[in-house]
This record gives C-alpha cells, sequence and structure tokens, in this order.
C-alpha cells in the first residue's frame, strides 16, 4: 500500500494516544475513517479534528473486548463506506500485578482487550480488507511482547500473545497471496494516559517497592515517544509493508538487548529492582 488516499481505516482505540495521531495523520493524506473508543468524549473529539481535514469520518462506541460488538462494527462500516482498508486495532489498556495474588477478573480484563480484542477485530475485518484487493492489518504489541518484567506478568501474556498471533498471521497472508498483509507494532514508551488507566494490584509495594501511585509515576518516565511520531512510523511501516515495526529508540536497545541476552536480560532486569527497591 503506497498511497493512503481514498482508502478506508478502521482504527480501535482512537480517542487518543496513538489511535488519535493516526487518524490525524491519515486524514490530512487523504483517508477516509471509521474511529471507535469507550471513552466518547475523546472520540468525539478525534473525530471533529479529523473531519476538520475533509475526511469522511464515521464514530462508534466499541468494547473490543466484545466479539459480537467488533463484527457488527466491521459490517457497518463496510456498509457505509463501501469498502474498507486498513484496520488498526490499537486499543489497550495496562495491568501492574504480581501473579502471586492477582485477580482473575484483572486478568481476563486485561487479555479480554489486548489479546482477544486483536483477535476480534482481525477476524471482523479480514473479509473485507480482502474484498477491497489493498488491504493491511496493524496490530500494536509492545515493547513488552519482547521482554517481560516483574509485575507485568498479565501485560506480557497478552503482548506476547499479540506477537505470536500476528506473526503467524503474517504468514499466512503471503501464503494467501490475497492482496492483504500485516504488521506487528512494538512501541516502547508512548507519550499516552495508559499508565493514568491502568489498573495496579495492593501487592506492588512488597513486589517491587513501589506502590500503585509510585509504579505509574514510574512507568510514565518511560514515556519519551510522541503519538504523533509513532504514528508516522508506523505509517512509514504499513507503505513499506514490514512486518514489524519498533517504536522508540527504547524498543530498538531493548530488541537488541533480547537478542544478545536472550535469557541474561532476566538478570539484569532482577538486578535493577532490587537496587531500585534499596534505594527506596
Amino acid at each position: 500500500m503506497k498511497s493512503f488516499q481514498n482508502k478506508v481505516a478502521a482504527i480501535t482505540g482512537a480517542g487518543s494516544g496513538i489511535g488519535r495521531a493516526l487518524a490525524l495523520n491519515l486524514a490530512g493524506q487523504g483517508c477516509a475513517l471509521a474511529l471507535s473508543d469507550v471513552n466518547l468524549a475523546g472520540l468525539a473529539e478525534t473525530a471533529k479534528l479529523a473531519e476538520a481535514k475533509g475526511v469522511k469520518v464515521s464514530q462508534t462506541k466499541v468494547d473490543v473486548a466484545s466479539k459480537d460488538a467488533i463484527y457488527a462494527w466491521a459490517e457497518a462500516t463496510a456498509k457505509e463506506y463501501g469498502k474498507v482498508n486498513l484496520i488498526f486495532n490499537n486499543a489497550g489498556v495496562a495491568l501492574g500485578a504480581a501473579v502471586d495474588g492477582m485477580k482473575f477478573e484483572d486478568f481476563r480484563w486485561i487479555m479480554d482487550i489486548n489479546f482477544w480484542g486483536v483477535v476480534h477485530g482481525t477476524q471482523a475485518f479480514l473479509p473485507h480488507l480482502k474484498a477491497s484487493g489493498d488491504g493491511h492489518i496493524i496490530n500494536i504489541s509492545s515493547l513488552f511482547g519482547l521482554v517481560a518484567v516483574p509485575s507485568q506478568s498479565a501485560y506480557n501474556a497478552s503482548k506476547f500473545a499479540v506477537r505470536g498471533f500476528t506473526e503467524a498471521l503474517r504468514m499466512e497472508l503471503d501464503m494467501a497471496d490475497q492482496g492483504v498483509s500485516s504488521t506487528c507494532v512494538h512501541p516502547g514508551g508512548i507519550k499516552t494516559n495508559i499508565a493514568r488507566a491502568a489498573r495496579f494490584d495492593d501487592n506492588m509495594k512488597a513486589l517491587i517497592g513501589q506502590d500503585a501511585d509510585q509504579g505509574k509515576a514510574e512507568f510514565e518516565k518511560l514515556f519519551i515517544t510522541t503519538p504523533e511520531a509513532a504514528a508516522a512510523t508506523i505509517l512509514k511501516a504499513v507503505r513499506r509493508d514490514s512486518r514489524r515495526v519498533l517504536l522508540g529508540p527504547d524498543a530498538v536497545a531493548v530488541d537488541l538487548l533480547q537478542r544478545l541476552l536472550p535469557g541474561g536480560y532476566q538478570r539484569l532486569i532482577v538486578l535493577g529492582t532490587k537496587l531500585r527497591m534499596k534505594k527506596n
């Protein structure tokens, strides 16, 4: 896909962050938009900003954890626009919790959104992308889909799952050769509100020496890349038909660390966490 002009893109989690930045970048390139989020105020603001660029925009409240909701949205989008070329499975949440004592409800919550939301979005839109003859699936994993860290086991599980799912999907699409491709995106620290909206359990302090507020503050210190820069990199990767894209210098550095020390990086993280706990 060399151009987004006159294409139709569906974006989940479009009410803020990377989702909003993608919407505005695509709108500036003449791409029509079908936007969704559970945050209606944020969604309306994104739609307003995108419409000002002169493209058609629709907005729908969609909980990506609901298979029925995503399938209904996909059908409605294809009917309204006549085609769909891109689906950005971007919606996601965070959870800080130790494996020992993690609430099942929290684990299920994050997997339903981060993993099953990606699966639902991919399967719901795939037939429409094939029908367009020029389609692309963009699934958002994470830096934590490359390496694991203490207190993030559930988030790691969801993002590692997205990575495996999308890499297998890409191979299947290559074999089918039906005009559809996919890209797995691994953002590092992006300046979004995901940390403030995250769930943190009561055992965080015992695990890594931080309570919920400290954990969120530390998490936000990792945010070094703007959503606008992230969106530009993602769209460049789509045009290049990249299989994988790393967002931010932190993602690049951690990917290199994992490649060089696939087992040893864990010891380094444990050591760093223990040293921080002593300081606290």
